[in-house]
């Protein structure tokens, strides 16, 4: 159908009618000024859904271009104002400042010093792919109890470690050992209400809708039909979408997200598919990332995705960890701060000086990028061993998105381990019933499906592997 043809129709066959004043649709927008002035102070002031914890999301998107190496001096010029206006209720001059704010942000120049021009900054899978040596795949068996138990194990901590570090996010070590001590489980009732689950349940969806190895476009397209909202990278991302912006130009334009968490915080549902092969992990990762995020974003997303994977095939952490660093580029920014962390370890008999180090060697980032965050991944795989208990209470005691951190690192040890490797005090808690934001009848799945779901997408991309090659 010619689109000409449609509106010359429907305008055609349009009978006159005469509206009365209550039928007119804009004679009364109050409802809509209110959803606007909502949303943009939501913007400028928030705080975290599962923890309380503050947040500014306009002021934290100028902090992350100038971390994207980016001068950002006209547009923090804004910012005390802003805060005025804020403060006295002044909408009319919010918006206006959040405009000037983003036409500042995205026509800044680059900062020529900035340490981000150092690094190489990986734009596409092929050139990522010829910058590190995968280890050679290595082949289960997929139709196996062992196999089905792992995976089972893996959603376990997932579910775990999104519950534990909900009510943790967005605080600082020594804030969290002033209110709570030593944490040794959860702070509340734990549920399975988190924004992390989504995207990997819409990543299966994607795989278990298309025949072959599943890309980019095809999980965007999952995104549209399940995911109603996100938060900064993601809203953007499913913003561009809307517009009809594909990936990678989804995770890139007018995003100051695009090297946030975002990726990270879902590349393990990758690796759960892709069992001792970290090449396929990674592509598959990569594919999902770039809907959001870019450069660094992507291989944080990279790098849980391969931890997952090896966590099928090798025998301790430390070997699943140096695996999983070795497959990310030694010229990237995000192997310098996996290569920092590393090495901290190595240098420190106490975990928490360790982690004192990273802390501060990355305080000038959001609690919300894949930075601190990574680095507190490292602490809590070196200190805890393999031990679930003990990983736990490093990554809640790190804080920073702790329920990424948690629910990521928790697939990584129960892949690793089993579900006897987890103990019953952590999971006594969950039904078989997962409860999420998944449109229409999405909000409610079973567990014992999605563990199906996921041992037949590993099953479906097993073949499709072998016969891309």
């Amino acid at each position: 159908m010619k689109a000409w043809e449609y509106i010359a129709r429907l305008t055609e066959q349009a009978e006159p009618v005469v509206l009365d004043e209550s039928q007119q649709t804009w004679t009364d927008n109050t409802e809509a000024e209110l959803r606007s002035d909502a949303f943009l102070r939501l913007m400028w002031e928030s705080h975290v859904p599962g923890s309380g914890a503050p947040e500014s999301i306009v002021i934290a998107a100028i902090q992350s271009w100038e971390q994207l190496g980016y001068d950002v001096n006209v547009a923090e010029q804004y910012i005390a104002h802003g805060l005025e206006a804020l403060k006295a209720n002044d909408m009319d001059t919010l918006h206006c400042i959040t405009a000037r704010i983003y036409e500042a942000l995205f026509s800044s120049p680059k900062d020529a010093a900035s340490q981000y021009w150092k690094y190489r900054v990986y734009d596409t899978f092929e050139q990522y792919a010829k910058s590190v040596k995968f280890p050679e795949p290595r082949l289960l068996q997929l139709n196996s109890s062992e196999f089905a138990d792992r995976i089972a194990a893996g959603w376990r901590g997932r579910l775990i470690g999104g519950a534990f570090g909900t009510a943790l996010e967005g605080y600082t070590t020594a804030q969290l050992y002033k209110k709570f001590g030593e944490l040794t489980g959860y702070v509340r009732q734990p549920n399975t209400y988190n924004d992390d689950i989504t995207y990997e349940i819409a990543f299966l969806r994607a795989c278990q809708a298309h025949s072959g190895i599943v890309t980019s476009d095809l999980i965007a397209d999952q995104w549209l039909k399940l995911v109603p909202s996100g938060w900064s990278a993601e809203q953007i991302a499913l913003e561009n979408l809307g517009r009809g912006i594909y990936p990678p130009q989804s995770g890139t334009f007018r995003n100051a997200f695009q090297e946030w968490i975002g990726a990270q915080m879902r590349g393990a549902i990758c690796g759960q598919v892709a069992p001792g092969n970290a090449k396929l992990a990674a592509y598959l990762a990569f594919q999902d990332g770039q809907i959001s995020h870019h450069g660094n974003g992507v291989l944080g997303e990279v790098f849980n995705a391969v931890l997952t994977s090896l966590a099928y095939v090798l025998g301790d952490v430390v070997s699943i960890l140096d695996g999983a660093i070795s497959c990310i580029p030694e010229d990237s920014e995000y192997y310098q701060v996996l290569d920092f962390a590393r090495k901290q370890c190595e240098r420190h008999a106490d975990w928490r000086q360790a982690w004192d180090v990273c802390e501060r060697k990355y305080h000038q980032y959001n609690w919300i990028h894949s930075y601190p965050n990574a680095a507190a991944e490292v602490v809590a795989l070196m200190y805890g061993k393999g031990d679930f208990d003990m990983t736990m209470r490093i990554l809640g005691a790190c804080g920073q998105d702790v329920d990424c951190n948690a629910a990521q690192i928790g697939v990584v040890l129960g892949t690793f381990g089993g579900t006897d490797s987890i103990g019953d005090q952590w999971w006594e808690p969950f039904t078989d019933e997962i409860v999420t934001y998944l449109r229409g009848k999405g909000k409610k799945l079973s567990l014992s499906m999605l563990l199906q779901d996921t041992v037949d997408v590993a099953k479906k991309l097993a073949v499709a592997n072998i016969l891309s090659l």
